[in-house]
């Protein structure tokens, strides 16, 4: 189990002499590119150290496309990217951490590299087809040329516009159009003369890019044709891929790995295992969404990214009271009446028939030619199996099943046999009972790609689309939450957390990362206002006021008025970040605009809405301040609890002080590192008290952490009865105690916790500073 994996001691650096704590006592993610290489991260380190962090916490590292801001799209996973500083950047970085005991945890990626002509890999197979090294590196559809949607109009028609030419370079002959540079078969070069010729004997077909919707040929990450998944179950694709990061662990240089889209993987268990049996004792995360009755699956990993912590302290930070009113003025106001699961659903029925359409026809292939060899699968035509998958997978609650070869656990067996019940209400049954049986005793083919489309579908149809649509309240709209339950109680929150303390004491909690669709302190604005729907009413009010709002449909009118809200008024940058982030959920919503077709005037009409309303809200109306405050309160007691319940706190690059930012890109905005600096000098330089709070808070907590790992890992959680409109805890563990007494609805804490000395916080009795009394943390190491 997961909770009982990372029982690991020190673990020594060779190639620098130092020995430091292999298991993190905190994380600090830092994202890489654009002004920040390994020598940024190397001069951050004193600052880190004075901070309380034990681990630097790094996005990937390994070689990208040109220009890449994120390098996820990686081109070559044997080499540390040259932008970054190369391997001895990375080598002078790791030596300069580990002289201050700071560990180095990656980020990796063995789901897909990138779908490129920059990919060394990927350039070998297309010149020597199934020749090549690399032919099965890359999911590739064998019963096809392989395909590059990369031209602007069909292949066709661009040889008659004389857009193509040959050119001869280093590595062999290839095929021009404009940037393009596609490698030709050597044996083909005689047909230079004739292009269409030429073309018809390659390894590959260039195509048109708007073909990519349903014509491709290979496995995709999501619906992003530029990134291609890899046959990382294949020992040897496995071995190539990890080469680089092996080598850095066993020389010291890395002390722990985060496994980006685990659930894309063929086999997510055999992989864990692999990874488990090469680098015993180092800390493996998966990045993985777990449903809320969902628990991760028995895999030797130290457990989750922390999606879910967040997702559950968000949930007791909301009131459920005000969250219910303003469900009925959502209701009232937007006239939309469908259920979140419902809108999930059909937003799923859409993904796969649009977006992941060409997914759905590999599928689809797949079903058919079993049925054609079934004596009753026979009797029916394509369009019933089409059907059929779609309404399985839309049906599916969870991301996906963890079928294999040998077996399937009666928990999947039970979840396709409900999603198979709701998918045959308006279908013939026949149809739904065989392809589940496929699924569970068929082909390992069908069973892996069903599995993987499954998985995509409900990441495209959930978090990119109904997140976008269904918006009552945006806080909840969050990866790993639950919209449709927005509230828990303080009970059912510390039922969790000492749930969490036995299954996976040793996972991350993160509150912001550049995945979250808002940083912590932008939710917890919007999640105030459940604590006083007044205030949206209110702005809701003023916004109609605008002659720009008549024109927008009023569920987008009343996701946008939360969006500026989201932001406080002195947000650096206010008016275009908003209008750059309308532009993407609209087109994320899929109602108006899409990425595919957009609509620039239907997006104009929104965009004039929301320089209107930064226009108006230059400073919120005074009626709106106590809600600021509530919200202030609220990223206070958050902080707290992510620093104190069970697991590892990542603290996201720039959150230790107010952190307020949208989707991404806006969430890989550039930090101002001098101020923050010059806080571990002195906090009061700080001007806002949340960003004092935050600050001196979180650097209490991590030097408080740093000092005492074996207690944060291994003390129990208790929870103990506190004032209403708190929850309280208690964490033991050999003679050290932990107390904690939280605000969950941002109000001021009256009273005290006696007995031990204090970490943070006042209560309003004792005059404290704006802040302090959010949150009451006391620590005893004399309790028995």
């Amino acid at each position: 189990m997961s909770g009982t994996f990372c029982r690991i001691g020190a673990i020594g650096s060779p190639t620098v002499g130092v020995t430091m704590l292999s298991f993190p006592t905190s994380l600090y993610r830092l994202q890489l590119r654009g002004d920040v290489d390994f020598t940024v991260a190397t001069d951050l380190l004193p600052y880190l150290d004075d901070l309380g962090i034990s681990h630097l916490y790094l996005s990937p590292i390994f070689t990208a496309e040109a220009g890449s801001t994120h390098g996820y799209d990686v081109i070559d996973p044997t080499q540390i990217d040259p932008a970054l500083g190369g391997r001895a950047g990375f080598e002078s970085l790791a030596k300069a951490a580990a002289a201050r005991r700071i560990g180095i945890v990656l980020d990796i990626v063995p789901n897909h590299t990138a779908f490129s002509l920059e990919n060394p890999w990927l350039r070998d197979v297309l010149r020597h087809g199934p020749d090549s090294r690399y032919a099965r590196h890359f999911d590739l559809d064998a019963k096809d040329r392989i395909r590059l949607p990369m031209l602007d109009a069909p292949f066709e028609e661009t040889v008659e516009k004389d857009a193509l030419l040959i050119e001869e370079t280093s590595e062999g002959f290839v095929l021009v159009h404009g940037p393009l540079r596609v490698p030709l078969a050597d044996a083909t070069a005689e047909h230079a003369g004739d292009l269409r010729t030429l073309h018809a004997r390659q390894h590959w077909r260039l195509t048109n890019w708007r073909s990519e919707r349903d014509a491709i040929s290979h496995r995709r990450f999501f619906n992003i044709t530029s990134l291609v998944g890899m046959r990382i179950e294949d020992p040897e694709v496995f071995e190539d891929t990890h080469r680089l990061i092996f080598d850095l662990v066993d020389k010291g240089m890395v002390h722990g790995l985060r496994i980006d889209h685990v659930d894309g993987l063929a086999d997510p268990a055999q992989y864990l295992r692999r990874m488990a049996d090469r680098l015993a004792g180092v800390p493996i995360w998966v990045e993985k969404i777990l449903a809320a009755d969902e628990f991760l699956p028995d895999w030797p990993v130290c457990g989750t990214t922390g999606y879910v912590v967040a997702g559950q302290i968000g949930q007791v930070l909301t009131s459920g009271e005000g969250g219910a009113r303003l469900e009925t003025l959502y209701r009232d106001r937007t006239t939309e009446m469908q259920s979140f699961p419902a809108m999930v659903r059909a937003a799923k029925r859409e993904i796969l028939t649009n977006d992941l359409a060409a997914e759905l026809w590999v599928l689809h292939r797949m079903v058919v030619d079993l049925a054609e060899r079934d004596p009753v699968g026979s009797e029916y035509g394509p369009e019933i199996w089409r059907q059929a998958i779609i309404g399985l997978i839309a049906a599916f609650p969870r991301y996906r099943t963890y079928l294999d070869a040998d077996e399937a656990s009666e928990e999947d067996r039970r979840l396709l046999n409900d999603a198979a019940d709701a998918a045959a209400e308006p279908l013939d049954r026949r149809p739904i009972d065989l392809l589940t049986g496929w699924l569970l005793d068929g082909p390992e083919a069908l069973r892996v790609r069903f599995q993987q489309v499954a998985g995509a579908t409900m990441a495209k149809g959930q978090e990119d689309t109904a997140f976008y649509r269904y918006n009552r309240l945006l806080s909840a709209n969050e990866v790993g939450a639950e919209p449709a339950e927005p509230a828990i109680s303080g009970v059912e929150f510390q039922s969790l957390m000492r749930k969490r303390a036995e299954a996976m004491p040793d996972g991350v909690s993160l509150t912001t990362s550049h995945d979250t669709k808002r940083s912590e302190d932008a939710r917890l604005r919007i999640a105030a206002l459940s604590h006083h729907p007044e205030v949206m009413e209110q702005l809701l009010t003023q916004a109609d006021t605008l002659k720009e709002a008549a024109a927008v449909p009023a569920n987008l009118r009343w996701y946008l008025i939360q969006s500026v809200w989201a932001l406080p008024a002195d947000a650096p940058d206010r008016a275009a970040r908003l209008c750059e982030h309308a532009i993407k959920a609209m087109r994320e919503a899929k109602q108006g605009t899409t990425w595919q077709s957009p609509d620039e005037a239907f997006e104009k009409v929104a965009t004039q809405l929301v320089e209107a309303l930064v226009a108006k809200w230059a400073a919120f109306p005074e009626q709106t301040q106590a809600a600021a405050l509530t919200a202030d309160r609220l990223s206070v007691a958050q902080l707290a609890l992510k620093l104190t319940v069970p697991g590892v706190p990542d603290i996201y690059q720039g959150s230790e002080i107010a952190c307020h930012l949208l989707t991404d890109p806006d969430n890989r905005r550039a930090v101002d590192w001098g101020p923050l600096r010059r806080a571990l000098r002195d906090p009061s330089t700080l001007e806002r008290p949340l960003d004092r709070a935050k600050f001196t808070l979180t650097r209490a907590m991590l030097d408080l952490r740093r000092q005492n790992p074996e207690f944060f890992r291994h003390a129990s959680f208790e929870p103990i009865k506190t004032q209403s409109g708190t929850v309280g805890f208690q964490r033991r563990q050999k003679g050290k105690l932990l107390v904690g007494v939280v605000s969950t609805n941002g109000k001021a804490i009256s009273g005290d916790v006696s007995g031990a000395s204090v970490v943070w916080g006042r209560s309003a009795s004792e005059n404290s500073e704006l802040l302090e009394d959010a949150a009451i943390l006391r620590w005893n190491e004399a309790s028995g």
